[in-house]
């Protein structure tokens, strides 16, 4: 299956678009969930706080679907 992805901020290193934001497709196994995305393109599980799924948030073990858009983005902090 395929998934189109958008990584955010610090995680944009881990992606193979050249800015933050840029999507990317990437084919997975069927059945795959979030933590396998993640694993797959070699993000730390700690650099992940916040996972939108077709735009809404979702936890690691979601089982994500074909042609789903994912959002990852890192903890971020303010002031």
């Amino acid at each position: 299956m395929q998934v189109t992805v958008k990584l955010y901020a610090t995680l944009t290193r881990f992606g193979l678009g050249e800015r933050a934001g840029t999507p990317f497709n990437i084919e997975l196994r069927e059945g795959a969930t979030l933590c396998d995305l993640i694993n797959l393109l070699k993000i730390p599980p700690e650099e992940t706080r916040i996972i939108f799924v077709n735009g809404i948030i979702k936890e690691p073990d979601y089982r994500l679907k074909n042609n789903d858009q994912v959002g990852l983005f890192p903890p971020i902090g303010g002031g």
